[in-house]
Order: structure tokens, then sequence, then C-alpha cells
């Protein structure tokens, strides 16, 4: 879902961030929906206004990660986004001592610092590479101001994620929600907000719909949205399903884990570059990953 997230969102004049996720809930929701009715799913309680309002919260900080997230990709390449991404789970797991009275040990700051390091690393890497670019055309400025405006929505990014994450862990906990319900909550009730403040904020022009949907890549923008939605549904679901069941540092810990095959991805489909710097943050953010999962083993 990543790199179809880059692939619709890099475009030069790409605007429509809240539209796509729109689309994407609507696509969830509407799945969902026509799996119930078709009794594919058996435990999704009916739609409940009172828990609907004391979810909707949770709603709202799914809108704030998934719209920093889709503008930090839009800025960074795949494996530098998946690198930083890493930093959620420090957030998260200093969030977990305060509010759930977790604790850290000292393997997990091991893998903290790791972490750190993979993502300083990373950014070296990207701020040499927007240095050898050409200054006579003003690329390497160019390049450098696209990197500071990735790296400030990947620090939102960041603390819109562990919010989420653990607001969710706890209102789950309160309201004995279900995976699909969660789910299903989570995405229905994006879906207004998402709408509302796409014709608010996005230009809803003729010229910039064309702009944004150009006739040779239409077709493969539309079925890219709508894959991402399908997509979504299982996301979702594992996502709720393993914060149910788990804490909310050892889902983010275990979920770092894709962060090697999602980055190699990135070099492929996208040619980031290739060097040194690059692909040690990739080894450092997967070795950190690791010692993570082997502390939660234990």
């Amino acid at each position: 879902m990543t790199v179809v997230n880059k692939y619709v969102v890099s475009g030069d004049s790409w605007n429509l961030n809240l539209f796509y996720l729109a689309i994407q809930a609507i696509v969830c929701t509407g799945t969902i929906t026509l799996c119930k009715q078709m009794g594919l799913i058996r435990d999704l309680a009916p739609f409940d206004k009172d828990k609907a309002r004391k979810w909707f919260p949770i709603s709202v900080l799914l809108v704030g990660m998934i719209y920093t997230g889709t503008k930090a990709l839009q800025y960074l390449s795949v494996p530098v986004y998946t690198i930083f991404k890493n930093l959620t789970i420090i957030v998260i797991a200093y969030g977990e001592v305060l509010w759930f009275g977790g604790s850290v040990s000292p393997l997990a700051l091991l893998s903290f610092g790791l972490m750190v390091l993979s993502s300083v690393v990373a950014a070296w890497a990207d701020i040499q590479s927007a240095l050898t670019s050409n200054p006579v055309t003003g690329d390497a400025v160019s390049a450098m101001s696209t990197l500071n405006a990735g790296y400030a929505w990947m620090g939102l990014n960041v603390f819109c994620s562990a919010s989420y994450v653990l607001a969710m862990k706890k209102v789950i906990k309160k309201m004995n929600f279900k995976d699909w319900d969660t789910m299903y909550y989570n995405n229905l009730l994006t879906i207004p907000v998402l709408i509302v403040l796409s014709l608010l904020a996005e230009d809803w022009s003729r010229p910039n719909l064309e702009r944004n949907f150009p006739i040779e890549s239409r077709n493969s923008l539309l079925v890219g949205m709508v894959y991402s939605g399908f997509a979504a549904i299982f996301i979702s679901y594992c996502s709720a399903w393993c914060i149910r069941v788990t804490s909310s540092t050892t889902y983010s810990m275990v979920g770092a884990l894709n962060k090697l095959p999602i980055a190699i991805s990135g070099l492929i489909f996208f040619s980031a570059p290739i060097t040194f710097g690059s692909v040690s943050a990739i080894f450092l953010g997967f070795v950190s990953a690791a010692v993570d999962e082997r502390e939660f083993s234990q």
C-alpha cells in the first residue's frame, strides 16, 4: 500500500490527498457493508450512534495520521519515509509508560538508539544527494526545500501515528470493540471528515482535476486508488486485531519489520538513489526492528 500511495501522490501537480484518502475509506466501508449483507461477516454489530460518537475522536486522529503520512510520502523517498516511520515506535513506547504503566528495557533502549541512528544516516544520505544536484539550475535548493517539507510532515506523522495507536488501544478496551467493529467505525467516520475537508481545502476546478488526472495515467491512478482501498481492509483488520491482543509498542515493533521490503521496493520501483548511506540506513533500521522483536519474544 505504501508503494501504491507513493505512485498516486508523487506527481508534481498532485494536490488532492484528502480526496484520495476519502476514496480509500469509501471503498473499505462499502466492501465491509457488502460482505456483511452477503453473510461473509457475522460478528459486525449494527451501527450504533452512541458508539460512533465515542469513536469519532479516534477517527479524527486517523485522518491526521493518514493525511500527514501521504504528505510526507509525497516529498520523501519510500526508503527514507519507512526509516523515519520507525521513530513512531519510540513515541508509542514512552506513551505506554505514561498511559498504561509500561516499562522500557535496556534492550529496547538499544533498539531505539539504532532507530535514531538509522534516521540520522538516512537524512544525511538524503541531504548529500540534494547537495550534489546541479547548483546552476537551482536543483540543489529545490531538493533541499522538498526535503525540509517532507521532514516537517514526517515529524507530524510520527506524533499523529503515536496518538492514534495509543488512543485506539485505550478506547478498544473501554468499548470492548471487536476487530470488524474497529475497522467499520474507523473508515465510516473518516469519510465525512475527509470529504468536507477536501471540499473546503482542495481545488476542485476542472483545470486542477485535469492536472491531477492526466489522460495518459488516469486509468492507472484510479485503479491504484481502488486497490489501496481494498488493501486498507486487510491492514485495518490486522492492525485492530494486533492492537487488541498485544501492547501498542509490540504492534509497532512487529510492524517495523516490514520496513526492509518496503524500502527495497522503493529503490526498485521509484529509482531512489542507491548509496552507501541509504543502504546503511535501511540495514540499521531493520537491525533495530529485529532487536525489538527479540526483546518482545522473550
